[in-house]
């Protein structure tokens, strides 16, 4: 029994030492490819691409930076071809170059700067109110009292010929009685002359003619609504003695609408009378209405350093009342020519606004511009570009990362000059197994970091010193810290965990 224990014994221990004898020989084989590599670069050996006809200077994984490779093949990191980079690469001033097939891979897409004509147009928001240009005062025409209201409270939808109020006027009883009577005894002439007496004590036509026809006088008049709308004002109530030219009520009709637009005091210089609107309310997004300006009025918010633009809107279904919240997109009559790029083209940390812009040559370099409104998914740009030059829409984290490996394009994320000195970097955190140590740096196959968005992957970390770390041994789990420079990504601390080998 107890020897075949040591039997096993024996075969476990020998079976760890062929593993760690070959962890040993492939990482030696690693470094050396790099030191290979970096003594034929030295002594000027450069391949010749035999399908262009270019130096290449070496290989690399883009992903990856800081591994170089004096051949070509897969890429030992990940799941991709190496890429060779040319030796007339380096003689950009301020760029990249990124072979065409890579471009592809990694799927780097190109708009042109196009110029085209647009009409000014930007959004503000704005609030409903009863147009008061269409508003109605019901007043009373003679000494009397108001003997019935219908109209009862404040804020009540009214149609147009409905009734608002009867009104009891005693001194209008006698002049009918004096034309019925000589109306009656055939004296045509004065029937005529007290017809008009009538009239002239403000008594309505159609109370004169519903004396005619019925042969009897009135002593109520009703007064009806001249419009569909709602009663507004309702300053009087039942019995209450009335004296011509008092007012009876208010009524504002739905016909039409104010909307009151709050325009920033900087845009308020583009903003005119007869500019085209369309709006939409925030209860109902889905239905646009249209209108256009009627008057800028007078005067500054001072706390909103806004201009109030009164806007007429056509309150066709009828759903549009008082007090909506509306976003509204005002469009000038007068179309401008404008350089327009997509908006995904377009970098800014808040400093400024960058664009990779492709050159005749086929490389790609950053260019500051200055951006102007947003039209829909595109950009005015008003200095920096123009028509006809190609900029990358997509994929420049990726194009970042391979002009990084050539020192020629700053990071985008810290702007183009100053560089970022290692004070202001930005520490990352991840954590993972040691796969291979050497002198440069440590490989790790780390879990997710999602502060840089990484997915899990194996990748090489570059040492600030060559025996940085040297407790640090392949197979252990551990916690690491990191920067990003312009030469990849260097270690700042590296912590062992858990159970190590």
């Amino acid at each position: 029994m107890k020897k075949h224990t040591l039997i096993k014994t024996a075969v476990a221990a020998f079976s760890a030492a062929a593993l760690l004898l070959i962890g040993y020989k492939l990482g030696q084989s690693n470094q050396s490819m790099d030191m290979n590599t970096d003594a034929s670069m030295s002594k000027g050996n450069a391949s010749v691409d035999p399908k262009t006809g270019r130096k290449v200077l070496y290989w690399h994984d883009p992903m990856v930076p800081g591994h170089r490779f004096d051949k070509p093949g897969k890429s030992p990191f990940m799941d991709m071809q190496l890429v060779p980079v040319y030796a007339d690469e380096g003689a950009q001033d301020g760029g990249v170059r990124i072979d065409p097939s890579l471009q592809q891979n990694l799927g780097i897409r190109l708009a042109t700067v196009r110029q085209e004509s647009i009409a000014q147009a930007f959004d503000v928001v704005g609030t409903t109110e009863f147009d008061e240009s269409a508003a109605e005062v019901i007043q009373n025409r003679a000494n009397g009292y108001i003997d019935k209201l219908y109209a009862r409270i404040p804020m009540q939808r009214i149609k147009r010929g409905e009734a608002v109020a009867s009104i009891f006027v005693p001194d209008w009883v006698p002049p009918q009685e004096e034309y019925l009577a000589l109306k009656r005894n055939g004296n045509s002439e004065l029937a005529a002359a007290a017809r008009q007496r009538m009239r002239v004590l403000s008594i309505p036509d159609s109370l004169i003619a519903q004396i005619d026809r019925t042969g009897r006088s009135q002593s109520h008049v009703v007064l009806t609504s001249p419009v569909t709308g709602v009663v507004t004002e309702l300053p009087l109530r039942e019995g209450a003695a009335v004296t011509p030219g008092m007012t009876i009520a208010k009524i504002n009709g739905l016909s039409n609408v104010w909307l009151t637009a709050e325009i920033p005091e900087t845009l308020s210089g583009s903003v005119k009378p007869g500019m085209q609107v369309t709006a939409t309310a925030s209860n109902n997004d889905a239905e646009e209405y249209s209108g256009k300006i009627r008057d800028i009025l007078p005067g500054v918010n001072a706390a909103t350093r806004t201009v109030q633009a009164r806007i007429e809107l056509a309150n066709k279904d009828g759903r549009l009342i008082p007090g909506l919240l509306m976003r509204v997109r005002l469009s000038s009559t007068e179309k401008r020519s404008r350089l327009l790029v997509p908006t995904e083209a377009i970098i800014s940390d808040g400093k400024q606004t960058v664009v990779l812009l492709k050159e005749q040559e086929g490389g790609i370099r950053p260019v500051v511009v200055a951006v102007g409104q947003a039209f829909g998914n595109d950009t005015e740009i008003t200095a920096g570009l123009t028509e006809g030059q190609q900029v990358v829409a997509s994929g420049q984290f990726l194009i970042d990362s391979e002009a990084s490996l050539k020192s020629v394009l700053p990071k985008l994320s810290g702007g183009i000059p100053p560089a970022k000195t290692p004070a202001a970097a930005t520490i990352y955190e991840g954590k993972g197994r040691v796969e291979s140590v050497s002198k440069d740096g440590i490989t790790f196959s780390h879990e997710p970091i999602p502060a840089l968005g990484w997915g899990a992957m194996t990748m090489e970390f570059n040492k600030a010193k060559p025996n940085d770390f040297a407790d640090i041994k392949p197979g252990q789990q551990a916690n690491f810290r990191f920067h990003e420079t312009e030469n990849g990504y260097v270690l700042e601390e590296v912590h062992p965990t858990g159970v190590q080998p």
